[in-house]
């Protein structure tokens, strides 16, 4: 099993599209919603593991603009969860040092999760420890559209010249803009896509699939996950210095 030795071996920015709820309590002959509450458990390990190892950002796909077309019950249900984990863990992000962050199209949700986002961040906002970002009612593609029009409007309006738009210009406009682009892309269930999660940010990430439903996502997991991280030789289109 591959492992974590130090911190400099560490991603700098890990993120995880959270997959296989549903097929975790269906094995179980368990409503789909036991499968969210299991995985509401993981995302709480996972993130203490996070901050114990000193990883400096973590970004978990909790919930996806396309995710609205589930059954309305499983969406209540998974709202519900969000208003529990807000209430429930505001205090030992705090004590943790965790400072946290929720991207995403915030115009859908209920006024009550809106205000307890706004809370967890402003409270959280001073932590220097692990940078946690949730991606709720977030989609990859939305989020580069609405980073174009924001830019089109500026050109239109003559606030910004079209020829000094760069990709990291681009970069700022987006909802993840001040975090680094993730290093490390990690799907779990078995299932191999991003399925329209930080499409932009992902350009030179390592991407992860492993078979493990979340729920069953250990912290051991995760640290072995970051382990083969560390192995692995990144070029960002260049050739090694062996060849080169």
């Amino acid at each position: 099993m591959a492992a974590v030795s130090t911190t400099s071996s560490l991603p700098r920015h890990v993120a995880i599209i959270m997959d296989g709820n549903g097929r975790w309590a269906r094995k179980r002959h368990l409503p789909r919603q036991a499968g969210h509450v299991a995985g509401v458990a993981t995302v709480r390990e996972v993130v203490r593991t996070a901050t114990d190892v000193g990883l400096s950002n973590l970004t978990l796909y909790a919930f996806s603009s396309e995710n609205w077309k589930r059954p309305q019950t499983e969406v209540g249900a998974l709202m519900g969860l969000f208003r529990l984990y807000f209430r429930n863990d505001l205090a030992e992000m705090v004590e943790r040092g965790v400072r946290v962050r929720v991207i995403g199209n915030r115009s859908r949700v209920a006024d009550d999760i809106r205000q307890m986002i706004e809370e967890m961040e402003k409270k959280t906002v001073a932590n220097t420890g692990l940078n946690l970002t949730f991606a709720f009612d977030y989609g990859g593609q939305e989020e580069i559209v609405a980073a174009a029009r924001e830019l089109a409007r500026a050109a239109k309006e003559s606030r910004l010249d079209p020829e000094t738009i760069t990709p990291e210009l681009f970069a700022t406009r987006l909802f993840t803009s001040g975090l680094p682009e993730p290093d490390l892309v990690i799907r779990t269930s078995g299932e191999r896509r991003l399925s329209n999660f930080l499409l932009w940010q992902s350009a030179y990430a390592e991407l992860l699939f492993v078979d493990t439903l979340w729920p069953d996502f250990t912290p051991a997991l995760f640290l072995e996950a970051m382990g083969q991280f560390a192995n692995r030789e990144r070029r960002f289109g260049s050739l090694p210095e062996a060849v080169a």
